[in-house]
């Protein structure tokens, strides 16, 4: 019997009920005391409560996974919100309309976590109440979180100023940091560096209690995410890259991106996240999770339903096939609550469980039907629809699916219900969503999906088909934002027990920012982007020599099992033999494995597709038919009010106002406003 309810654990073990960075601690009455410093940080208890205030910048507006007020980066061009009231809108979103007061906060928070980690790092050692190896831990965890800060810097912000430690003093504050954007590179290159010292004095586990704390392989993975990013496009271009930044400069007028190709960039990300890799082979304290092969099961919990038969991985156990596994389960645990963040080795970082702040349960709430108690105006657009691929592995085509399936055929009878033909779906469904691979099931809500409901109390609340023609309880209204505008939900996130009327609760979630699938894709694409018979010699973490070339079946380690654990084929040896073709594929990989993560946003722009990708107009339903027209409901149109523009100023986020006017040195991102 799967449990359903976490504990609940605090977001950060140091003791935060603090609500935001900049509330006052109870050394606050030390600050204006010039030997304040040894006042706090001699005491353990308020060395503690200073490193938990570190952590604490890490929430709000530097959530991962969170409600748009917080968090709006999570929605590209796959997933789209209906909220009409307050500063934030999708058009504003998308056409890079963006509003100081809601879209700057986390830069401020960011800084702020960076002073507090610095001071920490430069006071912690006189403290007289910690051990030695305790100092060392959380003088090494302070020094990951301000590198983690930075790093959530330059992948929104790009170039930003590293300030000098010797500098930050606990009399000042944020706003006395004023200093020049550093390149790019010099920040990854202080990112990794930072990183390699944190992870020399980091534990490679926390017990349950400390699950929220950094460990060597976070500090190794945020490192190997940086050098990824700064191998990527945005900071590697190709000689016939027409666009390489150069009007990106500093006060002084120095460049600060990257003019050069060096594929040698490549062969270093590749190191940095094999050496995750490799942490994770030694200490096992990291593999992608999977759920058993159930032959029973229930409404909320099915019985395993077993990919299309493939005479190679249906009879292997993983990670060299899906024989002993449920991988629909085992993808869908992930994000729904199912796990304690202790019992899920597929996590590498977390801020913990978000019940503290309720901002997992709100993006829940826009996700769930409003006869579950929802707010029900979050979907996906029908492209991100359409990227999940057939149960077999091969590419979902809409006009195969038309010229195939009689026009009378095309919605699931009653008869073909009953027979279990299409064990994922119910009667009346859409046969355009049958026979997908389990990843679409654990994330998407299409029209007639099933919603479990099951801490409802009373029966005909849980089970039910939820539906979004117009005229049903979910379908289109006037005057509300209480619908979705493409007619495709969301059902990643959502446990079967969620339910938020009739005496049901949301459960619980656990943050899920950083997991090790993502370090093996990363490995896969940072091997591929390689010259085929070239190699580089590189180090290792520790330092150590590393021979790094574009080999098939080291990148076949990073993609089989993320494959083989979503219950889809490996692909074929003519795709790893060809760069370009699994470029694209691994493109299409994360787009589907990383649906709603925050990861989405940021890759578009990495690789710098953000303009075609982004571009696209968005097409949903016709949800302005109701069930008596249902065949017209799936005639895609373009959603009118929900439209999607990129500029070449969107690849970074701007400088808030208040930070230029304060900060004489700062330089705006390029296209956006100076306010000179």
């Amino acid at each position: 019997m799967k449990k359903h309810i976490l504990p609940i654990v605090t977001i950060l073990v140091l003791g935060l009920g603090i609500s935001s960075c900049s509330d006052y601690l109870s050394v606050e009455r030390f600050f204006k005391d010039r030997q304040s410093e040894e006042k706090i940080f001699k005491s353990k208890v308020f060395t503690e409560q200073w490193l938990a205030k570190c952590y604490n910048c890490l929430l709000e507006t530097n959530l991962e996974i969170t409600r748009i007020f917080y968090s709006t980066t999570n929605f590209a061009d796959d997933m789209i919100f209906n909220e009409t009231s307050g500063a934030i809108s999708y058009n504003a979103f998308k056409f890079g309309q963006y509003d100081n007061t809601w879209t700057n906060n986390s830069y401020i928070r960011c800084y702020e976590g960076i002073r507090q980690a610095s001071i920490l790092i430069s006071n912690v050692d006189i403290n007289e109440e910690l051990t030695e190896e305790e100092i060392a831990d959380y003088k090494a965890q302070a020094r990951f979180l301000r590198s983690y800060f930075y790093w959530l810097l330059l992948r929104k912000y790009g170039p930003v100023p590293l300030v000098p430690e010797e500098t930050i003093s606990i009399d000042g504050d944020y706003t006395s940091m004023s200093y020049p954007r550093n390149s790019y590179d010099e920040v990854v290159d202080y990112i990794s560096k930072e990183m390699v010292l944190a992870a020399q004095a980091l534990p490679e586990k926390r017990d349950r209690q400390n699950i929220n704390r950094a460990t060597k392989g976070a500090a190794l993975a945020v490192r190997a995410k940086a050098l990824l990013y700064t191998a990527s496009p945005i900071n590697n271009p190709r000689p016939e890259d027409p666009d390489k930044f150069s009007d990106f400069t500093d006060h002084q007028g120095r460049i600060l991106m990257a003019q050069t190709y060096d594929e040698s960039k490549w062969a270093k990300a590749a190191a940095a996240a094999k050496d995750v890799i490799d942490l994770a082979t030694k200490t096992g304290v990291y593999k992608l999770y999977t759920a058993p092969y159930q032959a029973k099961g229930d409404n909320a919990y099915p019985a395993t339903i077993k990919p299309p038969h493939h005479p190679i991985y249906s009879t292997k156990d993983f990670p060299e096939g899906w024989a002993d596994i449920d991988p629909f389960a085992s993808y869908r645990s992930l994000f729904n609550g199912d796990l304690y963040a202790s019992e899920n080795p597929e996590l590498i970082f977390t801020r913990g469980n978000n019940a503290l702040n309720d901002q997992v349960k709100d993006l829940v709430l826009d996700q769930l039907p409003t006869n579950a108690g929802g707010r029900n105006r979050h979907g996906l657009t029908i492209k991100q629809c359409d990227a999940y691929d057939m149960a077999d592995g091969s590419s979902f085509s809409l006009n195969t699916f038309l010229d195939t399936c009689e026009v009378s055929k095309r919605f699931v009878s009653e008869d073909e219900h009953n027979r279990g033909l299409y064990p994922q779906v119910r009667t009346g469904v859409w046969k355009e969503y049958v026979n997908r691979e389990p990843r679409f099931y654990a994330s998407v809500a299409f029209n007639g999906a099933f919603w479990a409901l099951a801490s409802a109390q009373d029966d005909e609340k849980r089970n039910q088909q939820i539906w979004y023609y117009r005229g049903s309880d979910n379908g289109r209204k006037n005057a509300s934002d209480y619908w979705i505008p493409t007619g495709i939900g969301i059902m990643k996130f959502i446990s079967p027990n969620d339910c938020n009327t009739n005496g049901g609760k949301i459960f619980d979630k656990v943050d899920v920012p950083l997991r090790y699938a993502d370090i093996l894709l990363m490995y896969a694409e940072a091997l591929n982007e390689l010259t085929p018979g070239s190699s580089y010699e590189v180090t290792t973490w520790q330092g150590e020599p590393l021979t790094v070339s574009r080999n098939k079946e080291d990148m076949r380690k990073g993609i089989r099992p993320v494959r083989m654990r979503a219950g889809v084929p490996d692909y074929e040896d003519s795709t790893y033999d060809d760069q370009i073709l699994l470029r694209k594929k691994l493109i299409h990989e994360r787009q589907v494995e990383f649906m709603g993560e925050n990861q989405r946003y940021y890759d578009l722009r990495r690789w710098k597709i953000a303009p075609t990708e982004e571009s696209e107009q968005i097409y949903g339903y016709n949800v302005l038919m109701t069930e008596n027209k249902k065949d017209r409901f799936y005639e895609r149109i373009r959603v009118e009010n929900l439209q999607s523009n990129f500029s070449r100023k969107m690849y970074f986020w701007p400088m808030p106002q208040d930070e230029l006017k304060r900060n004489l040195k700062m330089t705006q991102a390029p296209g956006w406003e100076t306010f000179d």
